[in-house]
């Protein structure tokens, strides 16, 4: 199959006239299933709509967007993989060099809030065509949400797009339905009972029954403590089981969230990783480069969806679903002899994996009928005794893979959930993992040591990292192969107090880790972590949060986790002093660093420390000095 067409020329080439959708993108075109946008458009195509890939528009004319006429159904709008916002800024705010998703790797081919920019445009271009919002970067913000980069909250994204629809999740279920009913004919109000879409409608308009309201924007904007409730109450419906119709109100206007779509099925997702993609992008991103964000997955396999982990600072939860779905072992087959053909290809996958690789089971079977916990986690800060443990069909599907004649080697390069591989009885899948999946480095993510903070997170505590850890080495060992856990780590995130990272810091030089790069905390919308961090509030329990929020704290923390960099010494000795662990500056091997020129044990200055051994020297056992009244006679002379 050939991508689908990027301009009228294309559209023409053909021998379309018009097109039924334009579905407009913040990222360069991609048609890989590791991009949503990809994933949707092929969906469309099967379907047999006509559909157009406008990839990066050109925003500052109108030009990229007139160029189809206005299409038969409407506009579907995504900013691209990730949030434009992330996609242009650091967590410091500093404008990002590089693009993984544009061709060419530049930054700046996208604008900022790049859903709301391109809608706006639409709008005023073609007034009464329907505008659906979908993709990561809507589906985070559908509800009044803390915005970093402004430092504020915004309303929900449908209101500042004006869009007439919102898509929220994976989306293809949604998708083919809301086609169908547009070339049905029917009005974008008869989209309103669809699964998994937000919409607007005025306060004096029909309200469904039956609903969770949840504190309005004006409400959340002007106090903190109804923001926390807000965000704690938006996860616990958020499961497609047991969750309910959620409502916000902006001043005139009400938000209704319908429940969650639910999640497709080992059959339904077979069928989306079926479709004829090209696993590449199109010529004409080739003198540019190409698009950098392809090299990491071109062979890659995506046998799962869900994360029932759902960690406090991940977006997964919210926007995937906690509720794990698979792939059948014939599809993943499937998938990895199509890699045979392609003359790219040179007998490595690079990862069979997912939001969390070893997955392949839903949590427990109670979840099945009654949905995911409402207030538990099923791994923290303890295992649920409910929860079931096999890596038994993960391990079978690998197995084949390496069999695969041209198959040279299968990685697993996704994230291992460790706290969950340790509780299986069964240590097949952990020895083979070491033996035949890792090439030398396994990365796996504790975040932090510290219990306080890892409750924060929503993460076990360190314990089971260590036995994890124990585990590798002794399987690593057992196969006489040089290969190493390298851990993921966390600074400032909402309960890190500067303690807190002195502890990470001397659990890192306990345990050998010298971490290349740290990672910030980074506030992005609709995660309770992001909520704790606006709000100094646990939303559960509603009591008070610290939060690392100033820049010199933050690199004072930052710097504790890499206190071996020679250029990090004064910042690691300014936060030693500020914590009041001084015992950590020296020559000791129990010590981070050793002190500046002109310092002595503890970071006191050469000058200070002398006069203070002067002035201990004059002290009797009381403390009180002997010679004080000497010198002030003398003084007086």
């Amino acid at each position: 199959m050939a991508f689908l067409p990027m301009n009228a020329k294309e559209m023409r080439d053909r021998g379309w006239n018009e097109v039924d959708f334009v579905y407009v993108c913040g990222d360069s075109y991609v048609d890989h299933p590791s991009f949503g946008a990809a994933i949707i458009t092929r969906v469309l195509e099967d379907c047999g709509y006509k559909t157009a890939f406008l990839a990066q528009p050109n925003w500052k004319n109108d030009d990229d967007f007139t160029q189809f006429g206005k299409p038969r159904l409407g506009f579907m709008v995504s900013a691209g993989n990730i949030d434009s916002m992330v996609a242009h800024y650091t967590v410091a705010k500093r404008k990002r060099h590089d693009d993984a998703y544009t061709a060419g790797g530049k930054n700046g081919r996208r604008p900022d809030r790049a859903v709301t920019v391109y809608c706006n445009i639409i709008r005023k271009l073609y007034p009464d065509s329907p505008i659906i919002i979908g993709g990561l970067e809507a589906s985070l913000r559908r509800f009044a949400h803390y915005d970093y980069w402004k430092n504020e909250v915004m309303p929900s994204i449908i209101f500042d797009s004006k869009a007439d629809l919102l898509v929220y999740g994976m989306g293809e279920l949604q998708t083919i339905e809301i086609a169908k009913r547009l070339s049905e004919g029917y009005p974008v109000e008869s989209l309103y009972d669809i699964r998994g879409v937000c919409y607007k409608i005025r306060t004096d308009d029909y309200v469904p029954k039956s609903v969770v309201e949840l504190p309005s924007y004006e409400r959340v904007k002007e106090d903190k403590r109804d923001y926390a409730i807000a965000s704690r109450r938006e996860l616990e419906e958020a499961d497609a089981v047991r969750g309910k119709t959620l409502i916000q109100r902006h001043g005139k206007y009400i938000l209704v969230q319908n429940p969650p779509m639910q999640p497709l099925d080992t059959k339904q997702l077979d069928y989306v990783y079926s479709l004829p993609y090209e696993r590449w992008y199109p010529k004409c991103y080739e003198s540019l480069g190409g698009v950098p964000g392809i090299n990491e997955v071109l062979f890659s396999i995506t046998h799962n969806r869900g994360c029932f982990g759902a960690c406090n600072f991940c977006s997964l939860a919210f926007h995937q679903g906690r509720a794990v779905t698979v792939r059948s072992e014939k599809s993943i087959i499937e998938e990895a002899e199509s890699f045979l053909d392609n003359p790219r290809f040179k007998g490595y996958i690079s990862d069979v994996g997912g939001p969390t690789a070893n997955f392949r089971l839903p949590s427990c079977e109670k979840q099945k009928k009654l949905g995911l916990c409402k207030n538990r986690r099923c791994l923290a800060p303890t295992p649920c005794p409910n929860m079931q443990v096999s890596h038994t069909e993960y391990l079978d599907i690998l197995r084949k893979l390496r069999n695969l004649k041209g198959i040279k080697k299968v990685f697993i390069r996704s994230g291992i959930r460790f706290d969950y591989l340790i509780e299986d009885e069964n240590d097949e899948f952990f020895r083979e993992l070491v033996k035949y999946h890792i090439s030398g480095q396994l990365r796996v993510a504790p975040e932090h040591c510290s219990a306080a903070v890892l409750d924060k997170m929503g993460k076990p505590h360190i314990e089971s990292y260590k036995r994890f850890c124990k585990m590798f080495y002794d399987f690593t060992g057992k196969e006489n192969k040089d290969q190493y856990v390298v851990p993921y780590l966390m600074s400032s995130h909402p309960g890190s107090t500067l303690s807190d990272a002195v502890e990470l810091a001397l659990f890192c030089k306990r345990e050998n880790i010298h971490p290349k790069q740290v990672q910030d905390f980074y506030p992005t919308p609709g995660t309770i972590s992001t909520s704790m961090f606006y709000t100094e509030l646990d939303p559960y329990t509603l009591k008070e949060v610290y939060v690392p929020k100033s820049e010199n704290e933050k690199a004072m923390q930052r710097a504790l986790l890499q206190y071996f960099i020679p250029e990090n010494k004064p910042l690691v000795i300014k936060a030693l002093i500020k914590a009041g662990r001084r015992d950590l500056i020296g020559n000791d091997k129990k010590c981070l660093v050793t002190p500046m020129a002109g310092q002595t044990q503890g970071g006191y200055s050469k000058q200070n420390n002398n006069r203070n051994l002067q002035n201990q020297k004059g002290r009797g056992k009381n403390g009180k000095d002997k010679f004080a009244k000497y010198r002030r006679k003398n003084k007086k002379k």
